[in-house]
């Protein structure tokens, strides 16, 4: 992986480049000796990254910075920002939100154990000096761990492999008997390799990390096998636009465009640790995409230092990735592939599916008002072969009755309505199944136990430049509203296009009650408009190499 560590020498230079121009130099500030982040905030975290970066650079003869007094420098004044913002409990503020925080603390020591571990075989007397102020740091913030507390699944894992691996460095028992504490709970990792927070953007690569951490300081290769799970199945979640599909996340990463440079390291660990070929292809895939979307190779430069025998690791080769239809029954998700067409299914999502061309991307979704309901949500996700999928929800509606003794108050906000008797009916039946067809998908959509409720069919397209509809060509700004009765409707761009035929309008009541789910405002949004009960095939149709004018 020669090529890729030169990759990471160059943009870890360019790193602490931007860094020495970030820090608060100015000695009468309380945050003198921080970075400021693109928001202008300076706190330990990010200070803590930008200090692990440079150590690197610092320590690498190969990068520019080697050995560089200004780059020493700045090293000490950040370390020494870091030490005044650690509590005397050895905890950070993660200052946007969490204080005294355990979790974030666990992620900031980790950052820095790399550097710590490189640091210790160092013979040099400023490598030394620099050694000793990280371990203080990190000695104190392992302390600070057994405090505890947590907010998200994924912070227990980081606080437990953050406490076994200082247990192991500086040998303090009582670290390891409270890692053993959160292990107790069991890793939430099910067998199609997703962790509970559905994070394929950020946090099942930070469970990643924890697993294969405990795996190395433990001895216990079990654990790696989560991690290899999950890997494994983020082969499955790369849209042919070579981003994650994060529509599925419970966290922040939900539909952000995320590349997957940051599972780099874990691909490496365990494709070399366990001879998984196609993980080190996806090793050679991830830099494919680093260079073709011009973007900054992962912050993994002291992982080569420790580990130089990662340079000569040469394998030829990227991962193609191959067609497949994978459900996930227990994360509710089907992930199919046909060359580079991809579509998702969803269980428990208004939004039920999306479909992605490499440049155009499609999601849709069946909305509506009835009772409390406004929109679609299926309950039921089945497999009805290869190639369909089917998905299932019984809108229950219900009225309250009148209380059959005379409440204490009249005062509605204070009555206990829980405790009311209700009158329950009708019950709205919504059908959705998926087929894969050639070229596309066909989706019906029926309705029914409720006549003559005012429903639409929602496609929400971005990335389209223009459409044909009605005989016309259309330019799309990205932000319109399209209804026609016309049964077909041309979504395009330069390279690809989208077919949607089975089209219908008979209602333009397209906005949903007062609190239905807002319409994507940076999307082309088709409407299908009908009064329930119907039963619609709506047939999606992709189009490659096709070029409009």
């Amino acid at each position: 992986m020669e090529k890729h560590y030169k990759k990471m020498i160059y943009d870890t230079e360019n790193r602490v480049t931007k860094s020495l121009q970030i820090q608060m130099l100015d000695e009468n500030s309380p945050k003198y000796g921080g970075f400021s982040d693109a928001n202008g905030l300076i706190h330990a975290k990010f200070t803590i990254y930008r200090v692990a970066s440079m150590i690197a650079a610092y320590c690498n003869a190969d990068t520019k910075f080697y050995h560089d007094e200004n780059v020493y420098n700045s090293i000490l004044l950040g370390l020494m920002y870091i030490k005044n913002v650690q509590h005397e409990n050895g905890l950070f503020d993660y200052i946007t939100c969490n204080f005294y925080s355990a979790p974030d603390t666990a992620f900031c020591v980790k950052k820095l154990i790399p550097c710590y571990e490189f640091l210790l075989n160092s013979n040099d007397d400023k490598e030394k000096i620099i050694c000793k102020k990280v371990e203080e740091i990190i000695r104190k913030g392992a302390v600070g761990l057994l405090e505890g507390g947590f907010h998200t699944p994924n912070h227990r894992w980081a606080i437990a492999s953050v406490l076994m691996k200082c247990s192991r460095l500086f040998g303090i028992d009582e670290l390891r008997y409270e890692a053993d504490r959160y292990l107790n709970e069991g890793i939430d990792c099910n067998e199609d390799g997703e962790f509970s927070e559905k994070s394929a953007g950020n946090y099942n690569r930070i469970n990643n990390d924890a697993m294969i951490m405990l795996s190395e300081v433990m001895g216990d290769t079990s654990y790696d096998q989560y991690a290899i799970r999950n890997l494994r199945m983020m082969l499955t979640y790369i849209e042919p636009d070579d981003s994650i599909f994060t529509a599925n996340s419970t966290r922040f990463d939900k539909d952000r465009l995320i590349y997957p440079k940051d599972y780099y390291m874990e691909y490496l660990k365990m494709g070399t640790k366990y001879h998984i070929p196609e993980f080190l292809e996806m090793c050679n895939s991830i830099f494919d995409i680093v260079e073709k979307k011009n973007i900054t190779s992962p912050d993994f430069l002291i992982f080569f230092m420790l580990n130089p025998e990662y340079r000569v690791i040469e394998y030829d080769g990227s991962y193609q990735f191959p067609d497949y239809n994978a459900f996930y029954k227990k994360s509710g998700i089907a992930r199919a592939r046909k060359d580079s067409f991809t579509y998702t299914v969803l269980n428990g999502k208004s939004n039920f599916l999306y479909v992605h061309n490499g440049t155009m991307k499609l999601e849709m979704k069946v909305a509506g008002s009835f009772c409390e309901h406004r929109a679609f949500i299926s309950e039921h996700m089945e497999k009805m072969s290869d190639s369909e999928y089917h998905l299932s929800q019984v809108m229950k509606g219900w009225y309250y009755l009148p209380f059959d003794e005379k409440p204490e108050t009249s005062d509605w906000w204070a009555m206990d309505n829980d405790a009311r008797r209700k009158k329950y009916g009708p019950y709205m039946h919504i059908d959705v199944w998926v087929k894969e067809v050639q070229d596309g998908l066909d989706v019906r959509v029926k309705t029914s136990g409720v006549n003559g409720a005012p429903w639409r069919i929602e496609l929400a397209f971005t990335g389209a430049a223009g459409m044909y509809l009605d005989g016309e060509n259309k330019k799309l700004r990205g932000d319109e509203v399209i209804l026609s009765k016309s049964d077909e409707i041309e979504l395009y761009n330069e390279s690809n296009s989208m077919i949607i035929s089975g089209c219908f309008r008979e209602h333009f009541f397209t906005d949903g009650k007062e609190d239905s789910e807002l319409r994507n405002s940076v999307a082309s949004t088709v409407y299908l408009t009908a009064f329930t009960e119907f039963d619609r095939i709506i047939k999606i149709r992709n189009k490659k190499g096709v070029v409009k004018c």
